[in-house]
């Protein structure tokens, strides 16, 4: 998956996903909320969007660092070089991409490029 064209699809979703990151920090459920972005069925987080509600091309669920270690996503000993290389929430939103071409973490500017500095 292309990272712009992924971008330009969650584009409008983009909003809610922020959102659905805060509410995971403000309450005190993570500090490392992880945004599922998938287009089937998948049995982790909670479900946010639906892309047949919306008719987009992705669903979303909403998870944790905490859970992806449960669910043995996430080894033991891979939560450090995880948290490492975490982006700040506050300026970027941590997607779990699953697609037709496999898995893989991306992270996601909050705001275009443009918004920011103007």
């Amino acid at each position: 998956m292309k990272f712009k064209l992924l971008e330009a699809e969650l584009a409008p979703y983009r909003k809610v996903l922020g959102q659905a990151a805060d509410a995971v920090i403000d309450q005190e459920v993570s500090e490392y909320p992880i945004l599922v972005v998938h287009q089937q069925s998948v049995d982790i987080g909670l479900p946010l969007v639906d892309r047949e509600a919306v008719r987009g091309k992705w669903s979303v669920n909403v998870s944790t660092l905490e859970e992806f270690v449960t669910k043995q996503l996430i080894a033991p000993d891979r939560i450090e070089p995880f948290t490492t290389v975490y982006k700040d929430p506050a300026d970027h939103l941590c997607l779990f991409v699953l697609s037709e071409l496999g898995a893989t973490f991306v992270f996601l500017p909050r705001h275009d490029e443009e918004e920011k500095d103007g």
